[in-house]
C-alpha cells in the first residue's frame, strides 16, 4: 500500500463535485461518471486524456505517494497527520487559474506565493520519517538521467523531484494534451470551472489518499480541516 498527502477540498465541496464529474471518478465515494463532452475533441480522446488524473484523483500533491518506512504503522501516520492539521492554520491562495505545465492542464495559482511554498515544504519534511526509501525500480521510473541537478537531488533526498524550491502547486485536470487540441480543452475547462477560477482557493484541509496496490485508483482515507486562527489562539500558552 502507498500513501500520499494531498490538498483536496472536502468531499462535499462544490469544487470536489465539479472536478470529480470532469475526471469521471469521486475518490471519496467511489462513484464514477460519464466522460464529459468537449467541443472539438472526441469522447474517446477526452476519456484517454483524463485517465491519469482520474486514477490519482483530484488533488494537489504535497507529499508524493510513499510506502511506510519499516517500523511505522498507518495508525501512527494518521495520528501525526491529525496533529499536524490541528497545529497548522488554514490560509487562502489569493487567485487560481486554469494553467498548463507543459502539455498538462491544471488548476494553479496565478503566481508563486511564499506561504504556500513554505506550507508544502513543511509537509515534505515533517512526514519524511514515515517514507520508506524508494526502490531501484521507483527511481528508474523517474528517469533520473533526464532530470535537472536540482530535481535529481530532490529525488535522492525526498523521494520526489518536485519539492522544496522546485514545488509548483497544481491540481491536475488532464494528461498531456496535443497542441492541436489544447485550445478546445482550455475553453472547456475554463467554462466548466468558471466558478473556481480568478478567485481565491481556501487551503483549509488536508487529505491522506491510499493506493491499495500499484496501479490501483487512489482513494481518500482521511480528510481533516486545518486549524482556524481562533482555534490556534485558544490553544496558545
Amino acid at each position: 500500500m502507498r500513501y500520499a498527502i494531498y490538498f483536496s477540498p472536502a468531499a462535499d465541496h462544490p469544487l470536489t463535485t465539479t472536478a470529480s464529474r470532469w475526471l469521471g471518478r469521486d475518490a471519496f465515494t467511489g462513484e464514477t461518471f460519464p466522460t464529459p463532452d468537449v467541443a472539438g475533441i472526441s469522447t474517446g480522446d477526452v476519456h484517454a486524456l483524463t485517465a491519469d488524473p482520474r486514477r490519482y484523483a483530484f488533488h494537489a500533491t504535497l507529499k508524493a505517494p510513499f510506502e511506510l518506512a519499516e517500523g511505522n504503522t498507518q495508525e501512527e501516520l494518521l495520528e501525526a497527520f491529525e496533529d499536524f492539521a490541528a497545529s497548522t492554520p488554514a490560509f487562502d491562495i489569493p487567485n487560481v487559474v486554469i494553467g498548463q505545465l507543459g502539455r498538462f492542464f491544471a488548476l494553479v495559482p496565478d503566481r508563486a506565493y511564499p506561504v504556500l511554498q513554505d506550507f508544502a515544504a513543511e509537509i515534505v519534511e515533517d512526514f519524511e520519517p514515515f517514507r520508506a526509501p524508494l526502490s531501484d525500480a521507483d527511481i528508474a521510473r523517474r528517469k533520473p538521467e533526464s532530470l535537472s541537478p536540482e530535481h535529481r537531488a530532490n529525488l535522492e533526498r525526498w523521494g520526489y523531484p518536485y519539492v522544496m524550491d522546485e514545488f509548483r502547486f497544481h491540481m491536475t485536470l488532464t494528461g498531456q494534451v496535443p497542441p492541436e487540441q489544447a485550445p478546445a480543452m482550455r475553453d472547456a475547462l475554463e467554462a466548466r470551472f468558471a466558478d473556481f477560477i480568478n478567485v481565491p482557493l481556501a487551503i483549509d484541509g488536508l487529505a491522506i489518499f491510499v493506493e491499495a496496490e500499484r496501479g490501483a485508483p487512489f482513494t481518500a482515507l482521511r480528510h481533516i480541516p486545518l486549524a482556524s486562527v481562533s482555534d490556534l489562539r485558544k490553544t496558545a500558552p
